[in-house]
């Protein structure tokens, strides 16, 4: 068996942690690399990610780059939004090509994008390719974890989930993101103005939880995003936060179901957090409590589960499928090849 041909589309922060990491991978070979930034197009991805030379040119041209290379899969990491990447994402299934994509509204998009996720479907299905969306959250701690944990419950009555992160630890990109260091009045202006959008992904957590269990909700409730103001002076390597300045951000969203919340995640990621970790409470029969401490990082999560779903997607049948149609996610240590079906 040949090695599982692999093209890296979006070599931005994490789309470089990735093909790093595939490069290092037995089993898997990298074929070609795709970006639009001025920047890296023409650039050889070896030289780009810090490496030695590997005699592949950074591309602007996704069917020049399928059509030369051919690849099994190709994992794709650019923007949250599936309108932002539909076009990108169909342009690689045209080829008859399966996408593991880390865009957050790809993990469960018939929430936010019941249209597009329809389309992305029956074409996916037309050209025989496999779609899925996945990472660390969405993707696995909030939704997939979830779910595999309640299959131990004869009732439930409800489910809780909470993720808090130091966000000290995490890329500079990431700590702006959440507005570390602003003024709360800066923060307010930027959310307004959606240059700060916080996390993307609990809806779709939600609903994915909500369709595992066959639970039709009234609605999803996002709540608005709130700062979490530093009572001290806090620091990363990147950014001081002063006392009263904003450290990081809160997110909650709710699954109703008669006015009552039945799904509830909260979502914490703030420069200075004492205690981090990964929580998930599911009271019923029995009650499940579960903690991980510390967080699992984030960056290295998703690199993990995106490389790790890869023998998953290319065994699938074609569509749009979500992790809690594939089966149960586990790693991929060895060979790739191992994992496949034969």
């Amino acid at each position: 068996m040949e090695e599982v041909k692999v093209v890296s589309y979006g070599v931005g922060a994490v789309g470089s942690l990735i093909a790093k990491t595939l490069l290092e991978k037995s089993g898997v070979k990298v074929v070609g690399a795709i970006d639009v930034a001025k920047d890296k197009v023409g650039r050889d991805l070896g030289e780009f990610l810090g490496l030695k030379k590997l005699g592949i040119t950074i591309s602007n041209d996704t069917d020049t780059v399928l059509s030369k290379t051919k690849p099994d899969i190709v994992v794709h990491a650019t923007s949250s939004y599936l309108k932002d990447t539909y076009s990108q994402i169909a342009s690689i299934v045209k080829h008859g090509v399966d996408v593991i994509s880390t865009c957050e509204e790809l993990s469960y998009p018939y929430h936010s994008e019941p249209k597009l996720a329809k389309e992305l479907d029956e074409l996916a299905k037309k050209h025989g390719a496999t779609v899925v969306g996945t990472g660390i959250n969405p993707g696995f701690l909030m939704d997939t974890l979830v779910i595999t944990l309640t299959a131990v419950c004869q009732k439930i009555e409800k489910i809780e989930a909470v993720r808090v992160m130091n966000a000290a630890t995490r890329r500079l990109p990431f700590q702006r993101k959440i507005g570390a260091g602003l003024t709360v009045e800066e923060f307010r202006q930027k959310i307004e103005g959606g240059e700060i959008t916080g996390h993307v992904g609990l809806e779709q957590s939600i609903a994915m939880i909500a369709d595992a269990l066959a639970w039709k909700l009234d609605g999803i409730r996002a709540e608005p995003v709130e700062p979490v103001i530093a009572k001290q002076p806090v620091k990363s390597d990147f950014i001081t936060v002063e006392t009263g300045k904003v450290a990081g951000l809160r997110q909650r969203a709710k699954g109703m179901v008669k006015g009552r919340e039945v799904i509830v995640l909260d979502f914490q990621a703030y420069i200075g957090a004492e205690e981090e970790y990964d929580a998930i409470t599911i009271t019923g029969v029995p009650t499940v409590r579960q903690k991980i401490q510390p967080c699992i990082h984030g960056d290295t999560g998703t690199v993990a589960m995106v490389i790790n779903a890869i023998p998953k997607v290319l065994n699938a049948p074609a569509g749009l499928l979500t992790m809690k149609d594939l089966p149960v996610p586990s790693a991929a240590l060895e060979d790739m090849r191992k994992y496949l079906k034969a």
